[in-house]
């Protein structure tokens, strides 16, 4: 997948429906409340001529349900089976949280769990927080990523529990190789509903 064939990309033309409709709307938001413009050095070490601060859309009153709607439509879309979305903390947790209640709106159980960066050492012991992953079909969730490494991090984490990884999803991808790098190292799909061209960018 190329970024001018991202989820949004389909759907933000002249078509009304309600898919389209709130795969423009988060994109007006993702775009008045998340891009920052300016040289920035990102979690990676890398710079970047803006930054994408997801979390000011994920915990947003408006955007947080178009958030769950757009990703649970885009994962249906996709013919990804799955009962269960999460991935690292913190930034993939409103993600999993906004599928969660987009999906129970549909009057369908999905579950969200947590991926801590490292199994506690106390309590459970546990690195997968949450309704028990073991034996069921997930997928792992990022907000956005420049090199994968995240949601590789939780892709590990949820195997280890015993999770069934079915893909990984992200909101935005920045189109610095993260996509490619998840597909070769987890062998799962990775997909995303907004490229840096639906959202100008380039």
């Amino acid at each position: 997948m190329t970024p001018a064939a991202s989820y949004a990309s389909g759907l933000l033309g002249p078509e009304n429906n309600d898919a389209a409709d709130d795969a423009a709307r988060l994109r007006d938001l993702i775009d008045e409340l998340a891009v920052v413009r300016g040289r920035v050095t990102l979690s990676s070490g890398k710079e970047a001529d803006y930054y994408v601060d997801l979390r000011r859309v994920t915990l947003h009153h408006e955007a947080a349900p178009l958030v769950g709607r757009v990703m649970l439509s885009m994962l249906d879309a996709a013919g990804v089976d799955f009962t269960a979305a999460g991935g690292l903390t913190m930034g993939a947790d409103p993600v999993g949280t906004a599928i969660l209640h987009a999906a129970a709106a549909q009057g369908r159980t999905i579950d969200s769990f947590v991926v801590r960066k490292a199994q506690k050492s106390y309590g459970m012991a546990r690195q997968v927080e949450g309704p028990s992953v073991a034996g069921r079909r997930v997928v792992v969730l990022e907000d956005t990523s420049t090199t994968g490494g995240s949601a590789l991090t939780a892709v590990e984490g949820v195997r280890a529990a015993g999770g069934q990884v079915q893909a990984v999803a992200i909101i935005v991808d920045r189109d610095t190789g993260a996509k490619e790098h998840i597909e070769s190292e987890a062998g799962v799909p990775c997909l995303y509903a907004y490229s840096k061209t639906d959202l100008g960018l380039d």
